[in-house]
């Protein structure tokens, strides 16, 4: 993450690393410093009309986004408190950058900068207090490493509690990294695009989770600087890794990409986001990836991508399911026009639907349910309910398409995979041993014309209700 730039200026809790100059600097800690401008007493007000959180592209605040942010939670009348929080100081200019432009916003009482340098200072009395009588935090660019080491000491709480009064949070850069609830922490160093889909598992890529988690924004990977450093492979890896590693609740993980200078999403207490200054993206991956394995390429196919120019707004309390474009990674190269690309506008004519759950009976080719019209990549479900039990379920292939499966087990049993013909006769198969472990296979049409196929999972071992996932993708 590149050092601290310009911040906000309104009244508000800001994380950033400081030394010594202007009003009232209080070293009030042997690794910790302290820069106030504005009033020297906090507001007292017993009610707030937050949250509201500043999401932006580089380090610095964004006028217009901090502004609303203000504004909202104090209902446009009276004034706030804003902190600033960062792990290292300006190597030059002025020492609070982001205060300078937060103080200078109507509605701003006062504005103090934390430097804080060592994980231990997350614990630091005055840090506490300073932040739990604000009403606004806004984390400064730099490293999210160090406010990711953070996580369970006073100071993650006391910013909890900023959210929950009916204040705010928000960052830039790195600051945007540490406000989403998974945060690619890069404690292990930073990683390249190329590097993250030549090898999803690439040893610089590591996440911390449980830290923040505001409403409406879970399941969510944010990064920054998007555009400008072609970081949408990397965010891409980062989301088949959430889905993979079952990071993300529900089996799917978003991205929020915001683009340097002056892109900012504004999110309001309804879940409703508004871009300002530059464009930003969202990023779905709904489904587990085709191969995403230590050492090897990542393949995906079907990510979902909106993209936000300044003045949209996407609802992430309800999640929008069409306006968005596909691109996908086949053995870790990514489809060409990453960042442009035609809406999704009638997405239920796209194959019927994106998952199909099994009826019983269905132990035959004739009973099989039929999934002929399931999108792709699309979901099905089943169990296997007793011991021997076998799924069919009917797709059809085009001349040159190829059916990619790969299925999740439940540990209540061991089940085997069958990709068949229209009589029944095998044509492939995954039969991995042991309860629990996972089964894929592919299989490509080299015939012409359209065929019938059926997928076959069966009852090795074991059994049970609960269900298995196989993501069938056709490309």
């Amino acid at each position: 993450m590149p050092l601290r730039s310009l911040r906000f200026t309104s009244a508000a809790v800001v994380l950033t690393a400081t030394a010594s100059v202007l009003i009232a600097h209080q070293p009030a800690h042997a690794a910790a410093d302290r820069i106030r401008l504005g009033s020297t007493s906090d507001v007292s007000r017993s009610t707030w009309s937050g949250p509201a959180f500043t999401m932006n592209g580089a380090g610095g605040i964004v006028t217009a986004s901090m502004a609303r942010a203000v504004d909202d939670i104090r209902g446009g009348t009276g004034s706030l408190d804003v902190v600033v929080l960062a792990g290292s100081a300006p190597t030059s200019g002025s020492k609070t950058p982001e205060c300078d432009t937060i103080t200078g916003l109507a509605g701003v009482n006062s504005c103090t900068t934390w430097t804080l340098t060592a994980a231990s200072d997350g614990n630091n009395s005055q840090v506490n207090t300073d932040v739990r009588n604000a009403e606004f935090v806004y984390f400064a660019g730099g490293d999210q490493c160090r406010y990711a080491a953070w996580k369970g000491t006073a100071l993650e709480a006391s910013v909890e509690s900023v959210v929950a009064k009916g204040g705010g949070s928000g960052g830039g850069s790195a600051g945007h990294h540490i406000n989403s609830p998974i945060v690619y922490d890069a404690c292990n160093g930073s990683v390249t695009s190329a590097e993250a889909l030549a090898n999803p598992y690439d040893r610089h890529i590591s996440f911390t989770t449980g830290m923040f988690e505001w409403a409406n924004y879970g399941s969510v990977v944010n990064d920054s600087h998007f555009v400008t450093r072609d970081r949408m492979g990397r965010t891409m890896s980062f989301l088949a890794r959430a889905v993979k590693d079952g990071l993300a609740p529900g089996g799917a993980a978003w991205g929020v990409g915001v683009e340097e200078g002056g892109g900012s999403l504004f999110l309001d207490r309804n879940g409703t986001a508004t871009q300002y200054g530059k464009d930003a993206y969202v990023v779905l991956a709904d489904h587990q990836p085709e191969q995403a394995v230590d050492r090897k390429p990542l393949t995906y196919s079907g990510f979902k991508i909106w993209r936000l120019t300044p003045g949209s707004t996407f609802d992430f309390k309800n999640r929008p399911t069409c306006g968005y474009y596909l691109r996908g990674v086949t053995d870790g190269v990514a489809d060409a026009n990453l960042y442009n690309g035609t809406p999704v506008t009638d997405c239920g004519g796209q194959g019927g639907g994106s998952a199909l759950a099994e009826s019983e009976p269905n132990d035959t080719l004739d009973t099989a349910d039929d999934a002929t019209a399931l999108a792709s990549p699309g979901t099905l479900t089943g169990s296997m309910r007793t011991a021997g039990d076998r799924d069919h379920f009917k797709l059809t292939l085009s001349s040159g398409q190829t059916a990619s499966v790969n299925c999740a087990v439940p540990s209540a049993y061991d089940a085997d995979l069958y990709w068949l013909d229209a009589n029944g006769s095998t044509l492939t198969r995954s039969v991995n041993d042991g309860a629990g472990t996972d089964e894929s296979l592919s299989f490509t049409r080299t015939a012409s014309g359209s065929g019938t196929y059926y997928l076959d999972a069966e009852a090795y071992s074991g059994s049970g209700t609960a269900s298995y996932d196989c993501t069938v993708t056709k490309s």
